[in-house]
């Protein structure tokens, strides 16, 4: 019925009279559609005259309620959603005698209802057991006590959600949780409720016990990845440990570093913006994303980027060449300003050899569009390129460099102590590092450094 419907006389007398004949509130609700559960509790306080008087429920007060019957009040309060008081005066019970019932199978279950000694009332004679029920009825609650055991155990070592399949876990995840139990409860009953056999079991505990083969692999895994920045997944942990002989696949690589922690860290924030408006003419994008060259210094990538800490902020402004991303030169300070991008170009140029006269693209930034930087470029032979305003896939090439560069280096570590000149000392190291050690697949596992000695090129 919708709600706020009032009912006629004749459906409270129809409903009344059926529970009289069937004595369960839930089965009148079932058969007529109406009213609710609590509204019919309602009606039987309020017209007790139309309730028969031999089926009315009295208090039995000294009587043990059996496990049936609590079973059956606890399935009303949870599944019918009645409520403690009229289940409790259904019957014939006090509602905090139902209100434990129901806490206390929440929280033990089926075991909480079980009680280890029996009051001294009189019993019938009809009611006494045989001893063969009374031993099913013990393997029953051992029984229950095991699941709930399995369960605990699943949850505080294995650390599974409480709602976990135990048919999904693992060989080894069973042979823990038997591990765990096996003082209190057989092997043989454990091994049934889990679903798993004997051998299994005992094979799984060999594992367990042998030694480790992987030991000194392991060490030598979590050394190379924290020597490099916490930055190498396991294919480039591959390439490394390939280049000292040692030949583990990449399966077996990644399932170490799963199990020692090693996780690459990935975080991103906004990017440093040195646009400051059209305050010169732009020149065309000739790189036009085409970020291949086939020798060094045919083009160049340069761009600023921003390092904020507690103790202030640093800005890096490096030249990077599209053959292998090496970083021709640098320069770190505390401020973004002409100084820092002109003294970088100059060291780059340093490094030119006769004859060499690269393309240097950026984005529209203020630093590359000041008569000082355009004479240094004009006087070098150098070629300008800029991106598009507000278009960084432009220059993606040089903002991947800065990407790699803050989730390896920048990310995820603890600045709160540091000052300036230590976060400048850290981006050096850090520059010089990818110049000589950063292994990329690209370059078939060769830092820039490297793949420059292999095809004799040289720095």
């Amino acid at each position: 019925m919708p709600r706020g419907h009032i009912y006629t006389k004749d459906q409270i007398v129809t409903a009344l009279t059926l529970y009289n004949k069937l004595q369960s509130m839930p089965k009148v609700v079932e058969l007529l559609g109406y009213p609710s559960v609590s509204m019919l509790c309602e009606w039987k306080r309020m017209y007790p005259e139309m309730l028969t008087p031999q089926k009315r429920k009295k208090p039995r007060k000294w009587v043990q309620a059996t496990n049936e019957l609590k079973m059956h009040a606890i399935h009303r309060c949870t599944n019918n959603r009645e409520t403690i008081k009229s289940v409790a005066e259904d019957i014939g019970y006090s509602s905090v005698a139902v209100w434990k019932w129901v806490h206390e199978y929440a929280e033990k279950g089926s075991v909480s209802l079980m009680k280890k000694s029996v009051p001294n009332i009189p019993i019938d004679p009809k009611d006494i057991q045989s001893a063969e029920d009374i031993d099913a009825l013990k393997a029953r609650m051992i029984d229950m006590q095991m699941e709930i055991d399995i369960l605990k155990e699943t949850i505080n070592v294995l650390k599974k959600d409480p709602g976990v399949n135990q048919e999904a876990l693992s060989n080894r995840e069973k042979a823990v949780i038997i591990d765990a139990l096996k003082n209190k409860y057989s092997l043989p009953k454990l091994c049934i409720k889990l679903g798993i056999s004997r051998s299994s079991y005992y094979y799984q505990e060999a594992a367990m016990r042998a030694e480790d083969k992987y030991r000194e692999i392991r060490v030598k895994i979590c050394k190379l990845f924290h020597n490099n920045y916490d930055a190498f997944g396991y294919r480039k942990i591959y390439i490394l440990l390939k280049r000292e002989g040692i030949t583990l696949s990449e399966k077996v690589i990644r399932r170490i570093m799963q199990e020692e922690g090693l996780i690459v860290k990935v975080h991103r924030r906004r990017k440093y913006n040195s646009y400051k408006g059209e305050i010169s003419p732009a020149v065309n994008n000739l790189i036009n994303r085409n970020f291949h060259a086939d020798k060094p210094n045919q083009k160049w990538l340069t761009d600023i980027t921003e390092f904020s800490i507690e103790a202030g902020k640093v800005y890096l402004s490096p030249i990077i060449d599209c053959l292998d991303g090496m970083p021709v030169s640098w320069t770190v300070g505390t401020s973004p300003n002409a100084k820092l991008a002109n003294t970088m170009l100059k060291q780059a140029i340093k490094t030119l050899k006769p004859g060499e006269h690269p393309i240097v693209h950026s984005d529209r930034g203020c630093h590359y569009r000041w008569p000082e930087w355009i004479k240094i470029m004009e006087e070098a032979k150098l070629t300008r390129s800029m991106s598009k305003k507000g278009c960084s896939p432009d220059n993606s090439a040089c903002e991947g460099f800065f990407g790699h560069l803050k989730i390896e280096m920048f990310y995820g570590r603890n600045w709160s102590n540091s000052t300036l000149d230590d976060l400048i000392q850290a981006i050096n190291k850090y520059m010089n590092w990818y110049r000589t050690s950063r292994i990329k697949s690209t370059l078939g596992g060769l830092s820039p450094l490297e793949y420059r000695r292999r095809i004799g090129v040289g720095v």
